[in-house]
C-alpha cells in the first residue's frame, strides 16, 4: 500500500517538474521573441532615404509614318536598335511585292534550267570557268540569305546578276539558247527595278532608338510641356501601371538616347522641399539604381508636389512602358551601419556602448546619416574632437568605433565608467 503511494507521489513530482520545465521554455521562447538580443554587430551597409511612387514616362520622341502603312512592313532596325539620322529603319511592302517576287523566282528557275542545257555544249575550259562562276554565285547567295542588311543584300544581288551575266556570256549569247537566256535576263531586271521601286523606305529624323512601341501619347508626354502637367491630367490618362506598349504594325518611332523624364506626385516632406536640380536616384523594378535630377517642380496642393525626374540610363529598356511604379532615392550613404536603438545622446553628443568580453566602454560617434530605423555612423576626426573641447590626451586614449565590435541596445551610459 505505502509502496502504491510513493509511486504516485514521484509520479505527481514528475508531472510537476515537466510542467515547470515546459512553462520555463516558453517564458524563454517569448522573452526570445520579444527580445531577441541586447546587442548587435556593427557591420559595413547602405542607408537610404527612399519612398515608392507612381511615374509616368516622358521621352523626346518621333513618330515616322509613310504612305503605304496599309501594305505591311518590314524592319531593318530592330526594337532597341540605335539609328543615325537619314538611315533606314524600316520599309513598306510593295503594292504586288509576293507577286513580284514568285514572277522572279519562277525566271530563275527558267534561267537556271536554260544554263544547264547550254553547259552541255561548252568546251572543258568553258566548262571549268562555268563552275567557277557558279561556285561564286553560290557563296553570293548563301552571304544574302544570312543578312538582313538592306545594303548588303542590294549589294550581293548585284554581285550575283554580274556573275550570272558573266556566266552567260560564257555561254555563248548569239546561239538560240544565249538569245533566250538575254530575253529572261531583261524580263527580270525589269521585274526587279518594279519591285525596289515600288517599295517605300523610311529613314530617320534624328539620330536614337528605334521603337516600334506607339501608344499614341508620343505628343501628348513631351519634354515641351512640363507646366501642362498635373496629377488631374496624369489621371486622365487612364493608364495601368506596369502595362506593357503594345507594339504597331504600320509605323515606329525614334526615341532621343540622351535622356528621359519620369513624372510624380509625391506626399512627402522631402518633396516640398525639394529644389530644380538637385540629385536624386532611382531605383526600377529591374532592382537597377541610377542618377536621376529634379528638371521641374509644382506644388500641387499643401500636401502633394508634382516631381519631374531626369535619367540618362535605362531609356531602351523604358520604352517599353509608359506608366511605372519605382523607388525615389532621396539620399544613400554607406559606412558603419547600426540600429538607433544602439544610440543614446547625452548633452548633445551621440554614444554607443561596445561590450568586449563582457566589458562596457562608452564611445562617441557621430551620426551622418539617419532614417526610422538604422544610423550611419563614424569616428570624430581630431581636428573634430580638438574643436568638441578635447585635449590631446584624451584624444590619444580616446576608444574608437570599429567594423565587428558588438553594441548594446538600448544602453544605459550611468552604469558604464
Amino acid at each position: 500500500m505505502k509502496k502504491g503511494k510513493e509511486t504516485n507521489k514521484k509520479r505527481i513530482i514528475i508531472y510537476i517538474s515537466i510542467i515547470l520545465i515546459i512553462l520555463y521554455l516558453m517564458y524563454a521562447v517569448y522573452m526570445l521573441v520579444k527580445q531577441p538580443t541586447d546587442k548587435v554587430t556593427v557591420d559595413k551597409g547602405t542607408l537610404y532615404l527612399e519612398e515608392t511612387d507612381i511615374g509616368y514616362v516622358i521621352r523626346n520622341e518621333q513618330v515616322v509614318k509613310g504612305n503605304n502603312y496599309k501594305n505591311g512592313m518590314e524592319r531593318i532596325k530592330n526594337e532597341g536598335e540605335k539609328t543615325a539620322k537619314g538611315d533606314s529603319i524600316y520599309r513598306y511592302y510593295s503594292k504586288n511585292e509576293e507577286k513580284l517576287k514568285e514572277q522572279i523566282a519562277d525566271l530563275d528557275t527558267k534561267i537556271q534550267e536554260a544554263l544547264t542545257k547550254q553547259a552541255g555544249l561548252e568546251t572543258s575550259l568553258k566548262l571549268s570557268d562555268i563552275k567557277l562562276l557558279e561556285n561564286q554565285i553560290d557563296e553570293k547567295v548563301e552571304l544574302l540569305n544570312k543578312t538582313t542588311d538592306i545594303s548588303k543584300i542590294a549589294e550581293y544581288k548585284k554581285q550575283i546578276m554580274n556573275l550570272v551575266t558573266k556566266k552567260a556570256k560564257i555561254s555563248g549569247e548569239s546561239s538560240a539558247s544565249g538569245s533566250y537566256l538575254k530575253q529572261l535576263y531583261n524580263q527580270r531586271a525589269k521585274l526587279e527595278e518594279q519591285l525596289n521601286s515600288g517599295a517605300e523606305y523610311i529613314k530617320a529624323p534624328s539620330s536614337g532608338i528605334v521603337s516600334y512601341k506607339v501608344d499614341g501619347l508620343e505628343e501628348t508626354l513631351t519634354p515641351n510641356n512640363f507646366s501642362t502637367l498635373s496629377k488631374e491630367f496624369l489621371e486622365k490618362l487612364n493608364l495601368k501601371t506596369g502595362q506593357l506598349i503594345a507594339t504597331n504594325d504600320e509605323c515606329g518611332k525614334v526615341i532621343d538616347s540622351s535622356n528621359c523624364y519620369i513624372a510624380t506626385i509625391s506626399n512627402s516632406e522631402k518633396a516640398k522641399n525639394a529644389k530644380v536640380k538637385d540629385s536624386v536616384q532611382v531605383r526600377l523594378s529591374n532592382t537597377k539604381i541610377i542618377n536621376a535630377k529634379i528638371a521641374y517642380i509644382s506644388q500641387e496642393n499643401e500636401n502633394e508636389t508634382l516631381i519631374i525626374l531626369e535619367i540618362d540610363k535605362q531609356i531602351s529598356e523604358l520604352a517599353n512602358y509608359r506608366k511605372i511604379s519605382f523607388d525615389l532615392i532621396w539620399w544613400s550613404d554607406t559606412g558603419l551601419k547600426i540600429p538607433n536603438q544602439a544610440i543614446v545622446e547625452e548633452n548633445g553628443l551621440n554614444y554607443v556602448v561596445r561590450n568586449r568580453a563582457g566589458y562596457l566602454d562608452k564611445i562617441l560617434v557621430e551620426v551622418t546619416r539617419k532614417n526610422d530605423k538604422y544610423s550611419i555612423v563614424s569616428n570624430y576626426s581630431t581636428d573634430e574632437l580638438k574643436e568638441l573641447g578635447y585635449t590631446t590626451d584624451e584624444i590619444i586614449n580616446m576608444r574608437k568605433l570599429s567594423i565587428y565590435d558588438e553594441v548594446v541596445l538600448n544602453p544605459d551610459l550611468s552604469k558604464v565608467q
